[in-house]
Formats: structure tokens, C-alpha cells, sequence
């Protein structure tokens, strides 16, 4: 007798590792159980098809999570603590090496922190003087349009935290990562607004569900 649809991917995860399953697999393992009328690999299915896939599943809000049918208090709840777990291990990462000695979980950091936002949110990432990240807040939380920044108050956090340098970080939730002139005219301010306390800005990411990009890289900081 064959085991139970709940229990299959377990038992290869245990056999042949992690990295043998299925998206549809690795979330059916958290959920742990189906609904009446719907197993738990079919729920699993449903979720990441409503939620646009792992990318998608890995930026929903909570809002989101609740809206997906099958999906009660306790099963949204072990979803949000991977999640969070995740952009823990992340930061614990960054926390212990100079920030762009790992650039791709720089991005993938701010990606979950702020991909799922649907209004923008300004950050800001605080370095220490070998570029190690002290903690990333959330100063300035705007409409979908427009953010209210001020540099004042970027100087005073900064401080606050005896920070060397930092990082700026926003989210454009209409899906385009590309600097408008008022996110370049921001980045000038900051940085000349920074410069007079001895901090350095060292790049400003766009980001988005998709990408996390970078002024720097584009030249703009």
C-alpha cells in the first residue's frame, strides 16, 4: 500500500534532499494537510497558481495569503514564518560580511522586504565602516505614486545608529524599477545631506516584485 499523498513529499525530501521537490511539493510540506474535498497537493497547486508562483508566493502580503481559499488562520501563519525566517537569513547573512560581497542576496533581501509592498515604502539600509549591515528600517511610507522623504530625519537615524554608509532602497509597485528624475533628485539630496555627518551612499535599489535594481550601477549615485 502506497503512502498518502500528504506524506509523499516528505518521504522524498528525507531520501533525496530538498532540492529533489516541486514547488508544488516543498509548499503541500508546509501546508501539511488538504481541505474537505481538495488534498493537500491540489491546495498547494492552488496556491501558487493564485499567487503567480513561488516569486509570487514569497512577496504576498498577508492580505493576499487570505484571500486564497483553504487557506486558514494556522496554514497563513506557517507560511508568514518561512517567509520571515527567510528575510532573517538573509540579514543574519549581511549582518556578518560587507554587503556587496554578496550582491545577489542584497537584492533578494530587499526583494522580500519590499517586492510585495503595494504602496512605496522608502528604507534605508545602515552600514557599519566595513560596509556590514547594522539593520535596514523603514522610514517613509507614501501612496503608490509618491514617498515623502526627508533628509533630516535620514541624517538623525543614521546617527542614531553610528552608521559609516548606507544603502537606500524604495518600491515602485507599478512594476517598473527603471529611476524616475524626482528618485535621481532624491538620491542627490540624501547623499549631499549625508555627506555633511561623514556618511556615504553607497546605492540607491529600485524594487520591485521582479528585480531589485541599482542606481549605482546605472551610474546615478
Amino acid at each position: 500500500m502506497g503512502l498518502p499523498a500528504d506524506a509523499r513529499p516528505r518521504e522524498k525530501l528525507l531520501s533525496r534532499g530538498a532540492g529533489s521537490l516541486s514547488d508544488t511539493e516543498l509548499v503541500a510540506l508546509l501546508l501539511r494537510t488538504g481541505i474537505r474535498g481538495k488534498g493537500v497537493m491540489q491546495l498547494a497547486a492552488d496556491v501558487l497558481d493564485q499567487l503567480g508562483g513561488v516569486a509570487g508566493l514569497l512577496h504576498a502580503p498577508p492580505r493576499a495569503l487570505g484571500q486564497v481559499k483553504g487557506l486558514g488562520p494556522a496554514k497563513r501563519a506557517e507560511l508568514s514564518a518561512v517567509l520571515e525566517l527567510s528575510r532573517r537569513a538573509l540579514a543574519q547573512q549581511l549582518c556578518q560580511q560587507p554587503l556587496f560581497d554578496s550582491p545577489a542576496a542584497v537584492r533578494q533581501y530587499l526583494q522580500l522586504q519590499l517586492g510585495g509592498r503595494e504602496h512605496e515604502v522608502f528604507c534605508v539600509l545602515f552600514l557599519d565602516s566595513q560596509n556590514r549591515l547594522i539593520l535596514l528600517e523603514e522610514l517613509f511610507r507614501g501612496t503608490l505614486t509618491q514617498t515623502s522623504v526627508y533628509p533630516r530625519e535620514v541624517v538623525l537615524r543614521a546617527l542614531h545608529h553610528h552608521a559609516a554608509a548606507v544603502v537606500l532602497a524604495h518600491n515602485h509597485p507599478s512594476g517598473q524599477a527603471r529611476p524616475s528624475r524626482a528618485d535621481e533628485a532624491l538620491t542627490q539630496s540624501l547623499k549631499a545631506a549625508l555627506s555633511l555627518v561623514d556618511v556615504r551612499v553607497l546605492d540607491h535599489f529600485i524594487v520591485t516584485r521582479e528585480q531589485a535594481a541599482s542606481m549605482a550601477e546605472m551610474g546615478l549615485v
